[in-house]
């Protein structure tokens, strides 16, 4: 682990492209990359997750925020990465230091190989003075295979590089205990259980794809990695170094103590669900006091077609999610194992290997501050009740 102090820096669309005109605000991103260079000789790693992309190319392809589909969005970033990455490079010369993007996709983040490709990329261009860029490579994914927002996305890089600070810049200056058009609403200053606040997160801005849900979506994720948020308005002048300085107010929720362990945290923080099993009360209610391999014998129902290596999450019979683990079997695998439980492995799959489904050293079982996901749903889903 380095012992460098590293920061993961959010900019969403809104923040970088005028609404109306679509195109960049430089004054901003001066601002920007002036505190960027602060940091930098302050001795901080640094990465940009940029929004902005889409935006910018939507005049190319003569379309607007409101009716553009996916192929037109698709379109429009392969036109706007080329006005977003020339311009940061030009600004960042201005300030001695020089950038580099990574396009990911849920996939690089999601499968644990190439998860850790990613991180050594950015571990070498920290090694060279160089400011990563990264944003989802909106060119080639599609919606079912997406991440969907930029602020979990920047949480995972944050987990990935072991960042002690995720600052997320928004068109607002942070939380409220309720909208904040509505009367009395009252700031969080600072918050250490997001799941209070949840109904207070509606709506998302007209440029970008996330809101304050996914804000504290990526704040929970980045807590259960040791790293702490700062949420934020996205102004002109010090946009990073006021925040971080204490000059204006903002909200900060706090990392929760020492992590777990790389591999766990990665196990625990996800994108997407790959898949899902619901244990019987007993089984479910035996992992919580004394954690235990998950046998086929557990299981009630199995929900999507996950393949083996893939993360699922576990949920006890009355729709709570209680684990997330990596499988040792595919979907269908461990539909013949449930189906079968007197005979052997190597009977039913034709090969010999360890009869658990998930095994604890590869499993996590959630603390209660852990955001869960919901119970699944039969919709777009293969669902085989036992």
């Amino acid at each position: 682990m380095s012992n460098q102090k590293r920061i993961v820096v959010k900019i969403g669309s809104s923040l970088l492209a005028h609404s109306q005109q679509l195109t960049l605000r430089y004054a901003f991103m001066h601002g920007l990359l002036s505190d960027i260079a602060r940091l930098k000789e302050q001795g901080y790693d640094v990465v940009l997750m940029s929004s902005g992309a889409v935006a910018l190319g939507l005049n190319a392809v003569g379309k607007t925020p409101e009716d553009a589909g996916l192929l037109d969005k698709q379109a429009a970033a392969a036109c706007g990465q080329l006005l977003l990455l020339n311009a940061y490079k030009q600004v960042a010369h201005e300030f001695g230091f020089d950038i580099a993007q990574i396009l990911v996709t849920i996939g690089d983040m999601e499968e644990r190989r190439r998860f850790i490709n990613a991180k050594n990329t950015i571990e070498r261009l920290f090694e060279n003075g160089i400011m990563p860029i990264v944003n989802e490579n909106d060119t080639l994914t599609t919606e079912e295979l997406r991440v969907g927002d930029n602020d979990r996305l920047a949480a995972k890089v944050a987990q990935m590089i072991q960042a002690d600070h995720l600052v997320l810049l928004t068109s607002v200056d942070g939380l409220y205990d309720r909208p904040p058009s509505e009367p009395d609403a009252q700031f969080i200053e600072r918050l250490e259980d997001v799941s209070e606040y949840l109904s207070a997160t509606e709506g998302t801005s007209v440029l970008g794809s996330g809101g304050m849900l996914t804000k504290l979506q990526a704040a929970n994720m980045a807590q259960h990695a040791g790293c702490s948020t700062i949420i934020a308005e996205g102004i002109i002048e010090r946009p990073l170094l006021s925040v971080l300085e204490g000059e204006r107010r903002h909200t900060t929720c706090v990392a929760m103590g020492t992590p777990a362990s790389a591999w766990k945290v990665w196990l625990t923080n996800r994108l997407q669900v790959a898949g899902s099993l619901i244990l019987n009360q007993k089984a479910a209610e035996a992992l919580c006091a004394d954690p235990t391999p998950i046998a086929h014998t557990d299981i009630v129902s199995i929900h999507g077609n996950f393949h083996k290596g893939d993360i699922l999450h576990v949920y006890d019979e009355q729709g709570r999610e209680i684990a997330r683990g990596l499988t040792n079997f595919s979907s269908e695998e461990v539909l013949v194992l449930a189906r079968h439980p007197e005979a052997s492995t190597a009977e039913l799959l034709g090969y010999s290997a360890v009869p658990d489904v998930i095994t604890t050293k590869n499993m996590v079982v959630l603390k209660e501050n852990h955001l869960p996901w919901d119970v699944p749903t039969d919709d777009h889903q293969v669902v085989v009740t036992l």
